[in-house]
């Protein structure tokens, strides 16, 4: 079962954060003042402070970027208006959430993918875990069924022929290892590495958490047609905002993509 507290907590969360932002007197919809965007702390606000730092004043765009550090306060404050436009999701994710949220927001370009992996604190291997481990995944929709196809496409677990990105614990078929799952909000997966046998980690709060994905994950998403490509997001009627443009430019240029490859040395990988 998922936590629908934290669900709640958040969206009142973000309803405090909305009426922070309009407090600031910013307006997200003046396409002559500055561009607002969510972004979760790392890579994303990290590659859109390289585009304000180093490329935004060239084509004279004034680049806002205010953090966040979780999966549902980017899309209810740019559906509000409080800020806009995010960077933080994939596909599968945004599309769940307009769903259920009843939110019309789009993507606008795809930047960069970041892995998926499986991390432990207490074996080298995955084929090491022991009968009966306990893993930690992500409780959201997309990303708890990310983490069951990770574990799946490398023998770990067995899933039901044909499910979707709404795969849960119950749509194993075959469990070897008679695997424990402890569903916990995505950004706490990486903290619950000293509790539990391993953990299946976002690429983006691997990094915060000083795990290198190209090195410390027992297992990783292999970016070859992976639909979890990260994007820039607006909501839908902004995409043609100048100001959304130029962004989607400058974060699909030749020095972004140097940027993270630089950066991040394969954690994260560039999609464009």
């Amino acid at each position: 079962m998922r936590n629908t507290a934290k669900i709640t907590t958040a969206v009142l969360a973000a309803g405090a954060l909305t009426l922070g932002l309009s407090a600031c007197g910013a307006d997200s919809s003046d396409t002559d003042g500055p561009l607002i965007v969510a972004a979760s702390p790392v890579p994303h606000a990290e590659i859109l402070t390289f585009v304000k730092d180093n490329l935004a004043k060239k084509e004279g765009l004034d680049l806002q970027v205010k953090e966040f550090t979780d999966y549902v306060t980017p899309n209810t404050a740019t559906q509000d208006g409080s800020v806009g436009a995010n960077y933080f999701q994939n596909k599968p994710y945004l599309e769940d959430f307009n769903k259920k949220n009843g939110t019309d927001i789009v993507p606008v370009v795809t930047v960069h993918l970041e892995p998926l992996g499986l991390y432990s604190h207490k074996v080298k291997k995955a084929d090491d875990l022991k009968s009966g481990a306990t893993v930690a995944i992500p409780n959201d929709t997309v990303n708890e069924a990310r983490a069951l196809k990770l574990l799946a496409g490398n023998g770990l677990i067995t899933l039901k022929a044909g499910v979707g990105n709404e795969a849960t614990p119950s749509d194993i078929t075959k469990n070897p290892k008679n695997l424990k799952f402890k569903e916990l909000e995505a950004a706490q997966t990486p903290r619950s590495l000293d509790d539990v046998d391993a953990a299946v980690v976002n690429g983006n709060y691997a990094i915060e958490s000083d795990l290198k994905p190209s090195k410390d994950a027992l297992v990783l998403e292999s970016p070859k047609n992976n639909p979890y490509g990260n994007f820039l997001a607006v909501k839908k009627g902004n995409e043609d905002d100048p100001r959304v443009k130029k962004l989607a430019k400058l974060l699909t240029s030749p020095e972004v993509k140097k940027f993270i490859q630089d950066k991040y040395a394969g954690s994260v990988l560039a999609s464009f």
